[in-house]
């Protein structure tokens, strides 16, 4: 969600300061503030979470004697 966050920012900062044409029945500036709104909500939420590009996965596996249990944890970048 992150990176579509970032997506949406970038896109509305485009629509609301670098474009100046005119669409009839649309107003651009608009569109790009509430598309930074969107972005900025989305980036917020995914650094709160801790999901910004890392996922960590844990496997627990215990020994037939019930006494060893091996913990594996990886962790990838998306």
């Amino acid at each position: 969600m992150g990176a579509i966050g970032l997506i949406f920012l970038a896109v509305g900062a485009i629509l609301s300061f670098a474009v100046a044409d005119n669409v009839e029945g649309a107003n651009l500036i608009t569109i790009g503030y509430i598309l930074m709104a969107v972005g900025a909500v989305g980036v917020i939420t995914a650094l709160a979470k801790g999901t910004f590009g890392i996922r960590s996965h844990t496997e627990r596996h215990v020994s037939d004697d019930g006494r060893t249990v091996v913990e594996d944890r990886h962790t990838s970048q998306v």
